[in-house]
């Protein structure tokens, strides 16, 4: 596909009276999006035939520790205790080696082994597709974060989500395209950053959901507002957006200011309806945990992200429990981690199930991850400090292999060393499984066209070999 800003960029803008966004999305995918005002969230096709048409992305935020989790390590056990230069450049280490005290088993036809803290997840082996390869360079959480949700350590780039929308565009007008589900009490390293368009037009932004109570905040009209008035209202309001965004065509955060406002208002009559989990039968929001106190925060975000995706929402993020970056075991990592497992895990693993017996998961991808790992030593006898040099990401669904365990970490597990999958090349392998080309996939930023994986630095590229 021809790039349509490669010459005269400024020129062809200004004499088209187009914005920036308008014209790139106009052009940037299928043939029925050419003639385009303005962004739209329309659904779109992408550049071949997709896989899958969502994303479920289960963000654990502060680093899960894959050598207690999904990657075991016979050889780390035999030498705990043993003191390690295991960077190659710590002479002044005086940390030993730490072999996980959590046993682990093989489960399922595939044998793919799981640890005792997910028995859950473990039921669901033959459906995982578990990347023991994965890295990237940055041992801080605002970096790994930042990896993990845009592709690139630098702050203010767009999110994966953002990049998905703009792609594909949504399939319910009358729900956000972009979701992100969290405690209210806690946001994790990177704020609102993990759900930014940053450059983007502003209308593929996330919006935050909530989880209990009223949806989105300030939605409803005040108590005993009549009707009329509020439709009296609505006009008004259209009128002065209308002349507004005639003054300054073009602006897309004015022009995202109005779509949301008329979201806001589609959402005031669907919104209760479409994420109201009272209807659900009592065994699913049993399977979910919803009736346990331990499970029921982390099981309603799952169970809201089933039904968001089951109405057409392409992206929906969850965010790990609290407290702050919760999977951050630094210290008493025996004890924290059992504990947060036992919240995350039985939620998890009924959303794939749940996914998968309606006939939803062959085009969902699940994506369960953290920014990094642990390490193999200890840190202050019984916690773990961070590793982004190997780690883990359990994916499940849009037509990743099922059953399937891809690359591998030293025998200490702190270098991914066989079939290593960067962070950009996982990224550039769930939108090729939503029909979206990583390389083609564009945005013009500045006299760059931005793409999400930067292959032409990063090297990315789809592994071909996660795919079924």
């Amino acid at each position: 596909m021809a790039d349509p800003f490669q010459f005269h960029r400024r020129v062809m803008l200004e004499k088209s009276g187009f914005g920036i966004g308008a014209f790139a999305l106009g052009s940037l995918l299928a043939p029925d999006a050419t003639a385009a005002p303005s962004p739209r969230l329309t659904p779109r096709h992408g550049h071949h035939p997709a896989a899958a048409k969502s994303v479920i992305m289960l963000f654990q935020n502060g680093g899960p520790s894959p050598m207690d989790l999904f990657d075991p390590k016979p050889a780390l056990r035999k030498r705990h205790g043993e003191k390690v230069d295991i960077r190659n450049a710590m002479a002044g280490n005086t940390e030993p080696l730490m072999g996980s005290p959590f046993a682990f088993r093989r489960h399922g036809k595939s044998g793919i082994e799981f640890s005792e803290l997910l028995p859950g997840l473990a039921t669901l082996a033959d459906d995982m597709c578990v990347v023991r390869s994965l890295f990237h360079d940055d041992p801080n959480h605002p970096g790994g974060t930042y990896m993990l949700c845009t592709g690139n350590r630098r702050p203010g780039r767009p999110s994966l989500g953002s990049w998905v929308v703009y792609g594909l565009g949504t399939e319910n007008q009358n729900l956000p395209a972009f979701v992100c589900l969290r405690e209210p009490s806690v946001f994790h390293s990177g704020g609102s950053m993990q759900i930014s368009s940053a450059w983007l037009p502003s209308l593929y932004r996330g919006t935050e959901l909530r989880t209990e109570g009223e949806p989105v905040l300030n939605l409803a009209s005040p108590a005993g507002t009549p009707d009329t008035a509020r439709a009296d209202s609505m006009r008004l309001l259209e009128r002065l957006n209308a002349r507004h965004l005639n003054d300054y065509p073009g602006n897309s955060e004015l022009e995202a200011r109005a779509r949301n406002f008329e979201l806001a208002a589609r959402m005031q009559l669907e919104a209760a309806r479409e994420l109201d989990l009272s209807g659900e039968s009592e065994h699913t929001r049993d399977s979910y945990g919803l009736n346990h106190p331990v499970t029921a925060s982390y099981g309603r975000k799952c169970l809201m992200a089933r039904r968001l995706v089951e109405r057409g929402v392409r992206f929906v993020k969850i965010l790990a429990p609290a407290p702050h970056n919760s999977w951050d075991h630094h210290g008493d990592i025996n004890n924290r981690l059992p504990k947060l497992c036992r919240q995350v895990d039985q939620p998890s693993a009924a959303l794939i199930a749940d996914l998968k017996s309606r006939g939803l998961l062959d085009d969902t991808i699940v994506l369960w991850v953290g920014e990094f790992g642990r390490m193999p030593i200890s840190q202050g006898g019984n916690g773990r400090d961070h590793n982004p040099h190997g780690f883990t990401a359990l994916i499940a669904g849009g037509g990743f292999k099922a059953g399937h365990v891809h690359g591998a970490t030293d025998d200490l597990g702190y270098r991914a060393v066989t079939d290593r999958v960067s962070v950009p090349d996982l990224m550039a392998t769930v939108l090729h499984q939503l029909g979206l080309d990583h390389d083609r996939l564009s945005f013009p930023n500045h006299g760059v066209d931005e793409t999400l994986t930067e292959s032409r630095i990063t090297g990315a590229r789809v592994v071909h070999e996660l795919i079924a």
